[in-house]
């Protein structure tokens, strides 16, 4: 019996030691065998790249993250924290260094390192990088914001959302990392869990998202490294600072606060969310002030450029009441609502009490020339007029008209002028004007709204587009058959937007054109065609 027992334990043991050595083999196919000499000895160091974000008049936050095996879930790092050293210089060859400092790549952040770099002169580009493990960064570029009194005279923003990586490439980036702009505005999408459909896939993710209830914080690091690996994604977060804000997807698709469709158990949705928020923290150019804690992240923020423009983040998810109203009332799995009357409730809210009121006062005590309100969704009204009665996005601040009126209602009373609200979300390029009582034709705009198309998530047809745009007079501009951006030019007088796009799905090789130009005037709130 002891000779039996001591055979089948070495057959396991062999069973287990070929299997290793299988595992070995396909992990070292993919590029993820572990270096001999560990993680300093490996090629590279900083695979996911650098980024910047948050610029104020004196400081900017850099960020990096060591990976030399990123689809792992450690990275390839050990278990330990690692020194990191930085330094930011005002020319890109480091001649003239402006603040150097350590840092600590810590393994319960997933090894990324994040500095806010105080002390910078104002209105300046700077260049920074990173060192650990004897390997350097690539360099970063990166700049501050204007002083707060200053009258500048110009600024040149790219707005971009939802880039679903199967979709298409990332030929938007790669266009907008080699522009001439002051900042990158990125509304929400950045990753999805969601595996396009054969016919709609034009490249596949390096991770497999598994479903929402065994989601894990691995899986999402993991998954944001996949994406990041995405070079013009990268050259594009290494040539500019970004401000973001997010949608659903970097938790699940269609989530509310702590609600989510395709997770019934509400304690089981705040254990995903939970590390979402961590991982999405861990991945982006935040603010250490900004760290998660027991599940909820601060992300809404003010950002002055100069005396020219107000730069208002808004987030539209966490605090935003569940959806209303099934069966009959939802149509096409829930996406649309159709004589909803709970959706009317005076106290359903998008941004929650405190935010709501954070929002009013800054747009109350702004004294900058343009006010931006940045947010992830499309705020003019998109319903759908059909024999049946109008059809509602179940998704979006249609939904919410309650909240979207005392949205307005701080803008009007009292009067804030040169108010531009900009979004992302429904994959479609959109100049609109915006009303005190978007429902009411006849109600006083009050505001121009500008949304932003996908860099590569599938939008709607031009049949469809032209139906959104026919029911909503307001919508002046509706295209959701291509990808893109928006391009804003901005003086103390005027804001151009020009909306870039070219064909879906976006190919290696696409190149963008303009689709359209609209152009905002100083005191007269509405967008007018250039």
């Amino acid at each position: 019996m002891q000779r039996r027992a001591l055979f089948s334990h070495l057959s396991r043991l062999a069973a287990a030691l070929a299997w290793q050595q299988v595992c070995a083999q396909q992990a070292q196919a993919r590029g993820q065998q572990p270096p001999q000499g560990g993680w300093q000895t490996a090629a590279e160091v900083f695979t996911l790249g650098v980024a910047s974000g948050e610029p104020r008049p004196d400081s900017v936050v850099i960020w990096t993250r060591l990976a030399p095996l990123p689809l792992q879930a450690d990275g390839g790092m050990p278990a330990q924290a690692v020194p990191v050293r930085w330094e930011v210089a005002s020319d890109a060859r480091f001649s003239r260094v402006l603040q150097t400092g350590s840092a600590v790549a810590d393994p319960a952040a997933a090894h990324s390192v994040r500095v806010e770099v105080k002390g910078l002169p104002s209105g300046q580009p700077c260049y920074y990088r990173f060192e650990a493990g004897g390997q350097r960064s690539p360099v970063g570029r990166t700049r501050t914001a204007p002083d707060p009194g200053e009258r500048n005279t110009r600024m040149r923003v790219a707005l971009a959302s939802c880039q679903h990586y199967e979709t298409g490439f990332y030929t938007v980036h790669r266009e907008i990392a080699a522009s001439d702009v002051d900042l990158v505005l990125f509304v929400g999408d950045y990753i999805y869990g969601t595996q396009a459909k054969p016919y709609a896939r034009v490249r596949r993710h390096p991770h497999v998202m598994p479903d929402l209830h065994r989601r894990t914080l691995a899986d999402y690091r993991r998954h944001y490294a996949s994406y990041k690996l995405d070079p013009d994604l990268r050259a594009c977060h290494a040539a500019h600072p970004w401000l973001m804000v997010w949608d659903d997807h970097e938790v699940s698709a269609d989530y509310t606060g702590r609600h989510s469709p395709d997770l019934k158990d509400p304690q089981a949705f705040l254990a995903v969310r939970t590390a979402a928020y961590q991982a999405y923290f861990e991945h982006m150019p935040f603010s250490p002030h900004r760290a998660p804690v027991a599940g909820s992240m601060p992300l809404h923020g003010r950002y002055p450029w100069g005396r020219l423009v107000d730069l208002m983040t808004v987030d539209t998810r966490q605090f935003r009441d569940p959806p209303v109203c099934a069966g009959r009332h939802a149509p096409m799995q829930g996406k649309l609502l159709w004589q909803c009357d709970a959706a009317q409730a005076p106290e359903r809210t998008m941004l929650g009490q405190s935010q709501g009121y954070d929002l009013a006062a800054q747009l109350a005590s702004s004294v900058c020339d343009w006010k931006f309100i940045v947010q992830s969704s499309q705020i003019s009204p998109g319903v759908l007029r059909s024999p049946l009665g109008p059809l509602l996005y179940a998704d979006g601040w249609d939904a919410y008209p309650a909240a979207r009126r005392r949205l307005t209602e701080a803008i009007a009373q009292p009067r804030v002028p040169d108010v531009v609200c900009l979004g992302g979300d429904v994959h479609r390029h959109v100049a609109a004007n915006l009303r005190l009582d978007p429902a009411d034709p006849a109600s006083p705009i009050i505001a121009s709204e500008i949304v932003t198309s996908s860099v590569s998530s599938r939008g709607l047809s031009e049949l469809m587009s032209s139906w959104v745009k026919r029911s909503n007079p307001d919508l002046l501009h509706v295209r959701g058959d291509e990808r893109g951006y928006v391009l804003l030019d901005i003086t103390p007088r005027q804001v151009v937007c020009e909306f870039r796009s070219t064909p879906h799905p976006v190919r290696a090789d696409s190149r963008l054109r303009t689709q359209a130009r609209y152009v905002i005037e100083r005191g007269q709130p509405g967008p007018r065609k250039a």
